[in-house]
């Protein structure tokens, strides 16, 4: 049984899915599986997939049983076979650096720690690397979360054995509803406070719209946490002051 189980959600990846899988190849820890979940791929995805799979028993490949268009489902395929007590994620058009995986885990010793995440660059769609880093707080509480996400979904890992598994709702934002969700068990969650991943920007991302992010935002306040209507106003005033702030920048 593997430590780390890594997801990888793919759909029509075929021009950077080797690059993604490389990455993980490339870890200093190598106690791990990698689930890549096929989502309806009608590229070459599944073909490259295959390779890898044919090579290194290490990775395995898995589908969905229907499109929804939606990483989630994708994700919740791996999240259900994974093997592994720690549950991390990477899309296959992002990569890791390789001692993410080793500067981690140990900081799963803390008794109060069920999330690790760390601080990660954008690239380009052609690869070119930002020099600007994604930072974040040392360490964030549930009710430090609902003031926004500070955690980049391709640097998050979980420890089942703290929480069990945590699964991804079908709805905008789902990283995030995730991530609150386990928190709201009781832990914390703790960043290596060095950059481990490189996140590819795309234009058709759907963080890039600001206004619907805010509804996505509030949503999950209000339906999917069921916080009071004055909690969830004092938070998404946070949230929305936050935005702004980075935008100003």
């Amino acid at each position: 049984m593997a430590t780390v189980s890594v997801i990888m959600p793919c759909h029509n990846g075929e021009k950077y899915l080797s690059q993604a899988v490389e990455s993980v190849l490339a870890q200093t820890f190598a106690d791990w599986e990698l689930l890549i979940v096929d989502d309806a791929s009608t590229d070459g995805s599944v073909v490259i997939a295959e390779e890898y799979c044919a090579k290194e028993s290490r990775i395995k490949l898995l589908h969905t049983e229907c499109s929804t268009g939606k990483p989630a489902t994708a994700r919740n395929v791996g999240i259900e076979a994974a093997q592994g007590q720690f549950i991390a994620f990477l899309d296959c058009d992002d990569q890791w650096l390789p001692d993410k995986l080793a500067h981690q885990l140990p900081l799963f010793n803390w008794k109060d720690c069920a999330v690790v995440f760390s601080f990660y660059k954008k690239m380009d769609r052609e690869g070119k690397v930002r020099p600007a880093v994604v930072t974040s707080p040392a360490s964030v509480s549930f009710d430090q979360l609902l003031d926004g996400n500070c955690i980049g979904n391709l640097t998050g890992i979980y420890d089942t054995a703290k929480v069990g598994k945590v699964f991804q709702k079908e709805i905008h934002h789902e990283d995030y509803l995730m991530w609150l969700q386990v928190l709201q068990k009781g832990f914390i969650a703790r960043n290596t406070g060095t950059v481990e991943a490189y996140y590819r920007e795309s234009g058709t991302s759907v963080s890039d719209s600001k206004l619907k992010a805010m509804g996505w935002t509030w949503d999950i306040y209000r339906k999917e946490l069921g916080l009071p209507l004055a909690t969830s106003a004092v938070h998404f005033i946070k949230y929305a002051f936050k935005g702004l702030s980075k935008r100003l920048k």
